[in-house]
């Protein structure tokens, strides 16, 4: 699946680029983009077909050390794979650490969306009913040190009963509840999943209680990889296994042969990852390429440095000069503007449709939010050019219309669906104070919030561009309409952190995004899901679906106003179905949320944008992840600073 990206050439599109990264230069003195009254829709297909894709320098080689840098070590659950639920972690995880039954290829379009065994010999059919699945193992795949052994069927077993035990806090189980006796294992009435049978070390069978078309994209999920059960017994809490993670692919975590697994009491943090430092891989010496497909796993540097370094511009200057090939973080406008319009470096600003999107999300239970007429003037007010402008043009991304990113949902896309606002997305200030005169929060009809609760309203999000260059714009917009925002910004993590406890009842956040876990609507659906609500890690952010019961156990107050609108039922009628019934359920509920539940204002249909140093001389992103796809990623050493 390699090939080499051929020069850049084309007059009519490098025309595009240049008006964009002219237009990224703005006249008013900070890194908005002028983006003229687009949503940039042709403009982005223009530039993924040119900057798209695996590329290569030279002849890429083995070895070396391959150097990122992100801000912080993003994680949701101190990187324990049963519950993490990062996209950078994510990444590391498929491509480097672990395997599982089956995976992706890691490459950029299409094809990186697409299926292909792994841990399993080939990809099964199911029963005749839909409802059983069963897999045989390849041989010769052993866990990394201190572990040194076969993975076996019930390593998998094993990660499955994690998944099921509430203490551990899975923040994607409810995606496995399909499987016979899950919930009841995890409910403490069983001791075993009864729908999942190992006969023998090469075999593992899941029964479940209804067809689901997209099980096998689940069972690519990370947190069904093999777990030795000699180590993660000793870890049944939130957040712990993360430090002690062993390998079952190419590259384990420095340190790991050190850890000394003859007790629990005996096991100390692997020394090659500190989350307030960084993440150190090095070759797992018991990873048998023959195994695996190395095509997909090329597996090309020796060693592989995440640091965190909190200083975003001094990230993207050390990339430039050569000491570091990458980060996972978006280049601010400034270093995108240099790369777009110099011709010799252009090629290692890589630019891919991300399958995700960036939103505002507004609490259903916290005045005003609670009122879907105040949602509904948000999204009508709200400045999407000024947000597309702020984060660097459309080179960034489109202006999106609906929750779904374009790229699943193409049917909507087709049909020009925008519920709210027409082009140039600059926000229609009348037809909002329309809205907002049918709210009870505008109590003298003026079309301006003026209730107590439409003042000092905290909004929260990210302390660093180009987040924190959209903050302006949320909070200008939003005082048109008379709601008076308060912005407090803080690291990603702490955003995460903040957001996944519907405890700290955080009204308004535009500090959050989505990428699909797999490429199919019903990985967004889990957002809006009720019953996936949860009081740490909790991702349904907007906390639709809320119900008294849900309410009490995640520390969540059901509003005032009544009960918080659901769509469960929805969503169950549509996960059963295939082909173009399933594609259907998914417009409708897309427009139901968007029109009728109204739980975001989204902000940016993203690309997903990497800046690769002068060392790199291979780079292909994974599609599935959205990040660079670190298993065919190649480096230099004699260019490296």
């Amino acid at each position: 699946m390699k090939r080499r990206w051929l020069t850049w050439s084309g007059i009519g599109v490098l025309a595009v680029l240049m008006a964009l990264a002219l237009a990224a230069c703005g006249d008013d003195g900070d890194d908005a983009a002028d983006t003229s009254g687009d949503d940039g829709g042709d403009d982005i297909a223009a530039v993924i077909e040119q900057l798209g894709g695996p590329v290569t320098f030279g002849e890429p080689a083995k070895g070396g050390t391959f150097r990122i840098a992100n801000t912080d070590f993003a994680q949701s659950d101190g990187f324990d794979p049963t519950g993490e639920y990062f996209g950078s972690a994510w990444t590391i995880y498929n491509s480097l650490m672990l395997r599982t039954l089956v995976s992706y290829p890691f490459t950029a379009g299409s094809a990186g969306n697409e299926l292909v065994a792994d841990l399993a010999t080939e990809l099964p059919e199911p029963s005749a009913d839909g409802l059983t699945w069963t897999f045989t193992l390849k041989d010769g795949v052993k866990f990394g040190p201190p572990v040194n052994r076969d993975v076996t069927s019930k390593d998998i077993a094993y990660a499955f009963q994690r998944i099921a035990t509430p203490s551990v806090a899975a923040q994607y189980a409810n995606y496995y509840q399909v499987i016979k006796g899950l919930p009841e294992f995890s409910a403490g009435e069983a001791k075993t999943i009864s729908g999942i049978q190992t006969p023998d070390d090469k075999t593992i069978t899941f029964t479940l209680t209804q067809p689901t078309g997209d099980f096998l994209f689940r069972l690519a999920m990370p947190a069904t990889a093999p777990i030795p059960r000699e180590v993660g017994k000793c870890y049944t809490q939130a957040a712990e296994y993360g430090r002690y993670v062993i390998a079952s692919g190419p590259y384990m975590i420095d340190g790991s042969d050190k850890l000394d697994i003859s007790s629990c009491g005996s096991q100390k943090p692997i020394s090659g990852f500190n989350p307030n430092t960084g993440l150190y891989l090095v070759r797992n010496p018991n990873y048998d390429p023959a195994t695996d497909d190395v095509e997909i796993r090329q597996s090309n540097p020796d060693r592989f440095e995440i640091s965190v370094n909190t200083n975003l511009d001094n990230i993207f200057a050390q990339i430039e000069r050569g000491e570091l090939e990458g980060s996972f973080e978006t280049p601010p406008n400034a270093v995108l503007r240099r790369y777009l319009q110099d011709p010799e470096s252009r090629e290692r600003l890589r630019v891919n449709s991300g399958d995700r999107i960036w939103f505002a999300y507004m609490n259903l239970t916290t005045p005003p939010f609670d009122d879907v007429h105040v949602r509904k003037a948000m999204n009508l007010v709200m400045d999407l050019e000024g947000v597309q402008r702020a984060w660097g043009g459309p080179v960034q991304g489109s202006i999106p219309t609906d929750v779904l990113p374009d790229t699943l949902m193409p049917e909507l896309t087709a049909d020009s669906y925008a519920p709210y606002q027409a082009a140039p997305f600059a926000g229609d200030v009348d037809a909002a104070k329309e809205e907002m005169k049918l709210s009870a929060y505008d109590t003298d009809k003026d079309g301006l919030c003026d209730a107590p609760a439409c003042k000092g309203i905290v909004h929260l999000n990210r302390n660093f561009a180009p987040w924190s260059t959209q903050s302006p714009i949320i909070v200008q917009s939003a005082a048109q309409i008379g709601i008076e925002l308060e912005t407090r910004e803080a690291s990603r993590s702490a955003v995460n952190d903040a957001s996944g406890k519907p405890g700290r009842e955080i009204p308004l956040s535009s500090g959050n995004g989505w990428g699909k876990d797999y490429a199919d609507p019903s990985t967004f659906m889990v957002l809006f899901d009720g019953r996936n609500i949860l009081a740490d890690g909790n991702t349904a952010f907007s906390l639709v679906g809320l119900t008294p019961a849900k309410a009490k156990e995640v520390g969540a107050t059901i509003p005032a106003s009544g009960p918080v609108p659901s769509v469960d039922a929805d969503i169950d009628a549509c996960n059963p179905l295939t082909g173009q019934e399933r594609t259907d359920c998914w417009v409708a509920l897309n427009k139901k949320i968007t029109e009728e539940i109204v739980p975001w204002v989204p902000l940016m249909d993203a690309t997903a944008i990497d800046l690769i140093g002068p060392a790199v001389t291979q780079y292909d992103m994974d599609q599935n992840g959205t990040e660079m796809a670190l298993s065919r990623v190649a480096v230099d050493e004699s260019l490296q600073k």
